[in-house]
């Protein structure tokens, strides 16, 4: 039998607080490891780069298709981070430093997969609307992401498949600045746009 295609995560393991105090990073570790006593994820991997996460993602378990693969961490508009350091659309373009890892694991996704990006506000704003088209194009699948500031409630989720364009305000999300030229975002609160839970691990039909 073929076995099940899987369903891989990723966190940021560098946000660890000053002076022994826990970071978010221990957050997103517990949060891996809940989720895989879950049965929600088949593997985790906390990484210091980019180049790091994708080769794990490219390679790990090698006979076996993915599904899905969530990224915990921080966000901004339009851009993921690693250490500070930012993974953007430009990454999907020949001749960037992380598109071949990128077309390594295309090759491995499933038709009907997802990116999931538990970020800070990626899908916000023009950028992130931009940054979500050029992914999904990219990829030929689905990705999620949203458009606040995250923690335990989780607003502003929003999907899109490859050839869709956004559906959502690109000025949703937003406390200051303007769709084009954003500043801050807001919080998330239990009663904003589509708003989950962190303990939801998956995406509610609409959003």
């Amino acid at each position: 039998m073929r076995s099940a295609p899987l369903r891989l995560m990723l966190f940021d393991r560098t946000c660890t607080g000053k002076r022994l105090r826990p970071g978010l990073s221990h957050a997103w570790w517990a949060g891996s490891h809940l989720y895989r006593g879950l049965s929600r994820f088949d593997a985790s991997l906390g990484v210091t780069c980019w180049e790091d996460g994708l080769d794990w993602l490219a390679t790990t378990h090698p006979d076996r298709e993915i599904a899905e693969i969530q990224y915990w961490g921080h966000g901004h508009w339009g851009e993921l981070f690693v250490d500070r350091k930012g993974l953007t659309a430009e990454a999907l373009r020949p001749g960037h430093p992380l598109h071949r890892k990128l077309a390594a694991i295309r090759e491995r996704m499933v038709p009907d997969h997802l990116w999931w990006f538990r970020t800070c506000e990626a899908f916000g704003a023009v950028r992130g609307q931009e940054f979500a088209r050029r992914f999904t194009d990219f990829f030929g699948g689905r990705a999620a992401g949203h458009t606040y500031i995250i923690g335990v409630w989780q607003s502003g989720l929003h999907s899109l498949r490859a050839g869709e364009t956004p559906g959502w305000s690109a000025q949703e999300g937003l406390s200051r600045g303007t769709a084009d030229s954003p500043v801050e975002a807001l919080w998330s609160r239990r009663r904003e746009p589509n708003t989950i839970h962190f303990l939801n691990g998956k995406i509610p039909d609409g959003y």
